[in-house]
């Protein structure tokens, strides 16, 4: 054999390596993170209001401070408070009770569009971790559900909508079937419904622009994700890739705000940490939009998560991309 022979197996050996090790690596971060999506407008994507969702942020996280299971009038309180908002709105509230460890509990439900088999949910939830004021975990969530139903009340829809207000996210309840996602996933089930999607609002309004201010559950995903916590996350499953950059185009095309993705195995730290989760369960397309809540907010699950440091202008952003997601979805064929 010819030395020029020799290396040039050689080299097509490296390549024939290379390529085994790079086709590979490229198609996971093609399925888990939705790279090369580009935005596509909606037309008629209205526009959310920062300053209603200021108002909501503060009255939640200040009058309903601790609204918890520890405080059940608290959270009741904090439960009428939604459910007027989303009456001077002009929609019809339906609440959604149920007992769970001897006390009645009650999600608050709005219904838009026809009632077809098929739903797109969006939900977030109103409990707080203890005795806090959950500001951005969870009341920028809740004031983006009510600012959200305000935008979608007159948007023409093919298909039935419910936007979700959730009591019992945190413990004592998470992860049992008395989540007040749970209970609203199985009633869905129940009656023979299909969600193609449900989108989570889970901490929508904390934003730095302060360089290494995102933190990754693994050092490898700073190769793929910012480390400046400027972003807007949409976090899934792995088998549901495909609706993850539909609604990943659809926020993207709606405002200049970063939009990143995941879709992950539900084994990865943070995939299933919301209300999605239940969903899921229910054999149903469940994802979660999320400033990244504790890799980004340091005050996650402290007093110091209070309604001051939250940026509305670009929360307002966030819902206005969410509702570019329900309007493109609930009027695709069906």
């Amino acid at each position: 054999m010819s030395a020029r022979f020799r290396w040039r197996s050689v080299g097509i050996a490296l390549v024939v390596i290379t390529l085994l090790a790079v086709v590979p690596a490229a198609y996971l971060v093609w399925r888990v993170a939705q790279p090369w999506t580009d935005g596509v407008a909606h037309p008629a994507t209205p526009r959310a209001d920062a300053t209603q969702l200021q108002r909501d942020v503060r009255e939640l996280s200040t009058r309903f401070d601790s609204r918890s299971v520890n405080r059940p009038e608290v959270l009741d309180g904090a439960a009428s408070y939604i459910e007027k908002r989303l009456t001077e709105a002009g929609l019809q509230v339906v609440s959604q009770r149920f007992d769970a460890r001897g006390q009645t509990y009650r999600n608050l439900v709005v219904r838009l569009g026809p009632d077809t088999p098929e739903v797109v949910v969006v939900g977030a939830h109103y409990d707080v971790f203890g005795e806090l004021p959950g500001a951005d975990d969870n009341a920028s969530g809740v004031a983006g559900l009510i600012e959200l139903a305000r935008l979608l009340r007159t948007q023409p829809l093919t298909k039935r909508v419910e936007l979700v207000a959730y009591t019992n996210e945190e413990p004592p309840f998470f992860r049992t079937p008395h989540m007040g996602s749970a209970i609203h996933a199985a009633g869905l089930r129940a009656n023979d419904k299909r969600v193609s999607l449900m989108l989570s609002l889970e901490c929508i309004g904390y934003f730095s622009d302060a360089p290494g201010s995102q933190d990754h559950p693994a050092r490898l995903m700073e190769a793929i994700y910012p480390t400046t916590g400027n972003f807007i996350a949409l976090v899934g499953f792995y088998e549901d890739g495909a609706v993850a950059r539909r609604a990943k185009a659809a926020m993207k095309g709606a405002t200049d705000l970063p939009v990143h993705s995941i879709n992950a195995p539900g084994f990865v730290t943070g995939i299933d940490f919301s209300d999605h989760l239940n969903y899921a369960r229910e054999g149903f397309v469940g994802m979660m939009v999320t400033d990244t809540a504790f890799y980004r907010n340091k005050a996650y699950h402290t007093r110091a998560d209070t309604w001051e440091r939250l940026d509305y202008g670009r929360m307002a952003k966030v819902v206005t991309g969410v509702a570019a997601v329900v309007l493109s979805q609930a009027n695709r064929p069906m």
